[in-house]
């Protein structure tokens, strides 16, 4: 068992203060978008006096297991953060599998350097995810049914609400929604700034008057115009599912799927990928017709994964990929120490109180904030205490 350092990462769109406040840290003033527990490069956690990757790179049979090296290779399959926006992310998509791989091989033989900014593929690796609300949290994912974007564009009667609407109503399937989306992202028939402003214009007007079919969308689309005016990206989330998660939700999000974070503090397990298609909605590098490429239109309700109680103190959030699964154990003193079930090698974050991690081969005592990397040859894990942790392991 050793203790973690998470790898601080200042994208813009971050809070300067949700995490500092949760890490128990003074804010420097400066963005604090997330704090990386993992082994990826682009974020090198520190285990003690190395980095989490050189201890596992020691003895990857011991630390990860014979079946998660089979599986994946010696190397952690998975990667946990914090995420707090305080604005929009980008509006984007991750890649499945073999597009990672293809991406990733076409970038090296085009000498794009692995850590260039325009580059897309970072590694080759897939990046589904799902994000656990530890507070309030607002997101888009996903495109709503045809029928239900062209409700939303009805009463709305500026230009570009009336090609949306009218490519929608002409074909109310998933080519109307790539349609309709592939003219607002793309360079040769994306609106004006000026159409974008028009749009929303009408929608703030009708959502100060009480007259908005989805009170939701209509305040994702001003939050967005307020914090990049003019982007297309913004008439984008007309055509989105809205998710509100309470703190316990979950939210996973496959390879193809269109998302945008909004605001709030979560946890986010994934592959562990930092591979981004973006097309709008940032500062980043934008690659629209590399993103269209990869983009899944069925249009789909978002999947909220419901915990499963594996005991009166522990439940697990599943989702349906193999690199990765969540538990979450809250424990009060009376309960003494309580067993929590676990098979691969393990990241365990404590979100509230004061806990104490028991294994085989040592103890270590937690706070808010605080993580430890547990090896799959330990196990026993108990907690004892009063807070909650959260676990990543690989199912």
């Amino acid at each position: 068992m050793e203790r973690l350092d998470g790898a601080r990462q200042r994208y813009d769109w971050g809070s300067p203060e949700v995490i500092p406040e949760f890490l128990g840290v003074e804010s420097d003033g400066e963005p604090w978008a997330e704090q990386w527990f993992g082994a990826h490069p682009a974020g090198p956690t520190r285990a003690g006096d190395r980095t989490l990757a050189a201890l596992i790179d020691s003895d990857p049979q011991r630390l990860l297991g014979q079946d998660v090296v089979r599986r994946f290779g010696p190397k952690l399959p998975y990667l946990l953060k914090l995420i707090a926006p305080a604005r929009v992310l980008s509006l984007q998509v991750h890649p499945s599998l073999e597009q990672a791989v293809e991406g990733h091989e076409l970038e090296n033989e085009a000498g794009i350097p692995r850590d260039s900014p325009v580059r897309n593929y970072k590694d080759t690796n897939h990046k589904p995810e799902m994000v656990l609300a530890l507070t309030h949290f607002e997101a888009v994912a996903g495109f709503r049914a045809p029928r239900r974007a062209a409700e939303v564009l009805a009463d709305l009667d500026s230009a570009l609400a009336r090609r949306m609407r009218r490519t929608l109503r002409l074909n109310p399937t998933r080519f109307g929604i790539r349609q309709v989306f592939t003219d607002l992202m793309s360079a040769a028939t994306r609106p004006a700034a000026e159409e974008i402003a028009e749009l929303v214009t009408e929608i703030d007007a009708r959502l100060a008057a009480g007259a908005s079919p989805s009170r939701r969308v209509d305040a994702n689309v001003i939050s967005m115009a307020r914090a990049f005016p003019g982007d297309p990206g913004v008439a984008a989330a007309l055509l989105l599912n809205p998710v509100t998660l309470r703190p316990g939700e979950a939210l996973f999000v496959p390879a193809g799927s269109v998302h945008a974070y909004i605001t709030g503090l979560g946890i986010e397990i994934m592959a562990s990928s930092d591979n981004v298609l973006r097309a709008g909605l940032t500062t980043k590098h934008v690659d629209v017709p590399e993103m269209l490429a990869c983009v899944d239109y069925v249009a789909a309700p978002p999947v909220r994964p419901a915990p499963e109680y594996l005991s009166r103190a522990t439940r697990a959030y599943y989702a349906p990929v193999d690199d990765f699964e969540l538990l979450v154990t809250t424990v009060v003193p009376a309960d003494g120490p309580t067993l929590v079930p676990g098979r691969g090698p393990r990241i365990v974050l404590a979100t509230e109180g004061t806990t104490t991690i028991t294994t085989p081969v040592g103890r270590e005592k937690l706070t808010r904030g605080q993580a430890v990397f547990v090896g799959a040859d330990e196990r026993t894990l108990a907690i004892q205490g009063e807070g909650t942790v959260v676990q990543a392991d690989v199912p």
